[in-house]
């Protein structure tokens, strides 16, 4: 309902009728006004302060009064009267159409730049003399202070009026939902705190206090540097507000703070009109030995660059915007004077400042002092070395010069559909049907290259690329200077890199980076005891106890307690004694079991071998050759690789070779049941059952392998439990379910041999095999019985030597139970490796 009002408000004193404009209020501060075919408005607090007055509520206020005028600010309004003079000479940018201008004074505060803004979008109060009403600005050029921009951006941001700030640095301005049409020419304060922060990080400053401007500009700015200096352990000891409207005994109060404090390291989040009534009374009070770290709003206004000032703040550093040199300004500044328009706003005091005596004008009444100097009429500022007129390192001054250039070149694409510098210009828009939400609209999207080579643009907030100088304080020649050391720039991921010359910069201290901490670092054999109610930066330095800080898990600490050393790490490795004597059984069991393969091959056609089952007894040999083999995965430091394939290899190797024994197992069986009259059993249990039967129980054991690796695989593990000296690195089993069903299928085959081998160990024959699997069987159940227990109770790399003990012990049972007394016959007694032999208690 309220911006309906206010829009119907706006509405009406934009409406131009036959019989003019009427105002039924009127903005009755100082402005500077030039009419042009389009109207571009601006707000600058070139008087800085306010003088208040009481308020009776039973007439009209009284018109506002301020004082305070400010040099450095008056120059960033002539920039503005520059830039559009320049626009207005250049054929190329808004051709044929001249643009026009009216900036109000703010005095530096939220209400007045609120009553600033709605009178520059009521319209004009200009027109005194003619009957028709100029045109409504288009865009505007406000303001400096983030709480003014605030103000401005609340109320003119629902009507779509664009709006480009020079000075205003708050990161709740580059909330698109509140302030739309927000636009600014300097980066965000999001940026600046972290850039700040990251100056503190590189000094190592670990107690900082703060100053801040008690208004938006100062609290957001804190509390976002505190966000990111906190990341760093960084602790801030106090934070004090300051404000240009407080009280000397306010600002006594603040110096008070930083004398009881021990803190050596202080940043400053003001603007230069706050905080300098505070930097009077540190120089008055003689307070030196704090090194100081200045935003960008202070650092480098002349009013606060003083060699006065320099005495408790010389060796500032900070971070300031880009400069930039504009030569032609300096003409334009020089050549500002009374006489040339004795009724133009702020150029008296201008005068009297600058030349230091009260121009004499015609038609203007005199109300200064008697006892000031009169001046003559010849003087001139064409030779003057003041500062005012540097314009080799112009920073918000230049600002305000690309502020005044983007509204140009986003006005000239509306009116021309089409961006500056192309071939054919032709209007396709008439000036009256200029609404502020297309300018708005093209402001977003506009992208120029500037004469200076500076790309102008601003991102989806509104905001410019964000890179910063950073500026130390130095005295040279009797002058303070602002001498850059290093620069810090952001990428688009809001990486930052900082680059500094540490050695150049000249601190408070002198050459030596000065220290700042709350407690100093504990010595060997101490602890850190927070103090109560203290920051955590601030601790008492306690012998080392019992409670002593511990040590990272890779480390234990020493008798003295004074020293943290790196724990050794366990595993089964290659080269100890033990590794080596596993390796070399686990070596001979291979070399053993194809040695016997080799024998078998040579003497495959002799009645021993072709009674054990030639084939199977050949599968078995190659199953044990791997079960040989698994136990140097087991041996080396464990990886993810090897944690996965010791326990599968293992599990399928063992489940093929008693796969093997089990099929061996059934033809025993078969082969002597055959001997009964009408059993058919042997002729059907051929080849293609028994390869049958090893595929089938050995693919079991592979499918619960897999499960395994793909639902929970077993993985390296650190256990810090063990010892406190040592780190033991196993390989963590991930599922114990799986691990076990491995293990149990295992058993369960070797328990269904181990049954039926049992049952015809009394078969007649003088070979009968199944007494070697019997007896190898019982050895087979009785290792991994007992494996059980003594792998859970084993400690460290035992574990891993105790599960290769399991396998290689089973291993060679069966090699020898199985395959020793066929060699042995072979070798030993050839004459018994006959068919005679061999069936000879069937013969009998």
């Amino acid at each position: 309902v309220v911006f309906n009002k206010l829009h119907e408000f706006l509405t009406f004193f934009n409406t131009s009728t036959v019989s003019g404009c009427e105002l039924f209020g009127r903005f009755d501060m100082p402005s500077l006004f030039k009419e042009g075919d389009i109207m571009i408005g601006g707000i600058f607090p070139i008087l800085i302060k306010q003088i208040l007055s009481t308020s009776t509520f039973d007439k009209e206020p009284p018109k506002v009064q301020c004082e305070g005028f400010d040099l450095r600010i008056y120059r960033w309004t002539q920039a503005m009267l520059f830039a559009i003079e320049e626009i207005n000479n250049d054929p190329a940018l808004l051709p044929n159409i001249s643009l026009g201008y009216r900036i109000l004074n703010s005095c530096a505060s939220p209400t007045n730049a609120l009553r600033a803004a709605l009178t520059l979008a009521s319209g004009a109060e200009e027109a005194k003399v003619t009957s028709h009403c100029p045109p409504a600005i288009s865009a505007l050029i406000a303001e400096s202070g983030s709480s003014q921009s605030i103000a401005v951006a609340g109320i003119l941001g629902p009507f779509h009026m664009p709006i480009i700030s020079y000075f205003s640095t708050c990161a709740c301005l580059s909330d698109r939902t509140k302030y739309p049409t927000f636009f600014r020419t300097i980066p965000s304060d999001y940026f600046q705190a972290k850039a700040l922060a990251a100056l503190v990080k590189h000094f190592g400053w670990q107690w900082i206090g703060a100053i801040q401007s008690d208004n938006d500009y100062g609290r957001n700015g804190i509390l976002a540097f505190k966000e990111e200096v906190e990341k760093f352990g960084v602790c801030v000891a106090f934070v004090a507000s300051v404000l240009r409207t407080y009280t000397r005994d306010e600002f006594l109060e603040v110096v008070e703070i930083i004398k009881q404090s021990s803190v050596k390291v202080i940043l400053a989040f003001s603007v230069d009109g706050d905080f300098y009534p505070l930097m009077q009374e540190i120089v008055n009070q003689n307070i030196t030995g704090i090194q100081w770290i200045s935003c960008v709003a202070w650092i480098t206004s002349s009013r606060t660059s003083t060699p006065e000032m320099y005495r408790s703040f010389g060796g500032t550093v900070g971070f300031v915007m880009q400069k930039m040199a504009i030569p032609k300004l300096k003409h334009f500044l020089t050549s500002i004077s009374p006489y040339t328009d004795p009724n133009a706003p702020f150029v008296r005091d201008f005068w009297e400042i600058m030349v230091g005596c009260t121009p004499v004008l015609p038609g203007v009444h005199a109300v200064t002092e008697d006892t000031k100097k009169k001046c003559t009429g010849n003087e001139t500022l064409m030779n003057s070395e003041d500062d005012f007129f540097n314009v080799t390192q112009l920073r918000v001054t230049y600002n305000v010069y690309k502020a005044v250039y983007a509204i140009a070149h986003a006005l000239h694409q509306l009116v021309f559909c089409q961006p500056v510098g192309a071939q054919t210009v032709k209007q396709c828009l008439n000036l009256t049907d200029i609404q502020p939400k297309e300018v708005s609209k093209i402001l977003q999207r506009v992208n120029f290259t500037n004469q200076f080579g500076d790309e102008v643009f601003f991102d989806e907030n509104g905001d410019p690329p964000a890179s910063y100088d950073v500026i130390n304080w130095q005295l040279i020649n009797g002058k303070v200077q602002h001498v850059t050391l290093g620069h810090l720039s952001f990428a688009a991921n809001g990486d930052y890199k900082l680059s500094i010359e540490d050695e150049k910069i000249v601190w408070r201290t002198g050459k030596t980076v000065p220290t700042s901490v709350c407690s100093n670092v504990c010595p060997v054999g101490t602890r850190k005891a927070q103090i109560q109610g203290k920051p955590i930066c601030c601790f008492d330095c306690v012998p080392c106890a019992a409670d002593c800080t511990p040590c990272p898990k890779e480390y234990w600490s020493n008798d003295r307690k004074d020293e943290c050393i790196p724990r050794t790490i366990e595993f089964l490795k290659y080269h100890e004694p033990m590794g080596l004597a596993l390796t070399f059984v686990s070596l001979l069991g291979a070399s053993l079991s194809l040695a016997t393969m080799v024998v078998f091959i040579n003497y495959k056609e002799t009645p021993v071998i072709k009674a054990s089952n030639f084939e199977l007894s050949s599968l078995l040999l190659f199953s044990l050759f791997l079960c040989f083999l698994c136990p140097l995965t087991f041996i080396g430091r464990p990886t993810v690789w090897t944690c996965m394939l010791r326990h599968t290899a293992f599990g399928v190797t063992f489940a093929l070779c008693i796969s093997c024994v089990l099929g061996k197992t059934i033809v025993v069986v078969t082969a002597f049941k055959a001997t009964f009259p009408g059993n058919k059993i042997a002729g059907k249990f051929g080849h293609a059952q028994q390869r049958i039967i090893i595929c089938s129980c050995t693919l079991i054991q592979i499918v619960i392998c897999i499960l395994w690796l793909t639902l929970n695989p077993p993985y390296p593990h650190m256990l810090f439990t063990y010892s406190n000296k040592m780190i033991v690195l196993e390989c963590n089993t991930g599922s114990q379910a799986a691990f076990y069903a491995v293990l149990g299928y295992i058993g369960i085959l070797a328990i269904i041999c181990l049954i039926l081998a049992f049952m015809a160990r009394k078969l007649p024959d003088n070979f009968n095999e199944a007494k070697l699997i019997t007896f190898s069987m019982l050895i087979f159940c009785a290792v991994w019985i007992t494996f059980v227990p003594a792998y859970i109770s084993s400690p460290g790399k035992f574990t891993v030597a105790v599960e290769i003990f399991a396998i290689l012990s089973s291993a060679f049972g069966l090699l020898i139970c199985i395959f020793a007394p066929k060699c042995y016959i072979i070798f030993l007694k050839p004459e018994k490796n006959t068919k005679k032999h061999v069936m000879g208690k069937i013969i009998k």
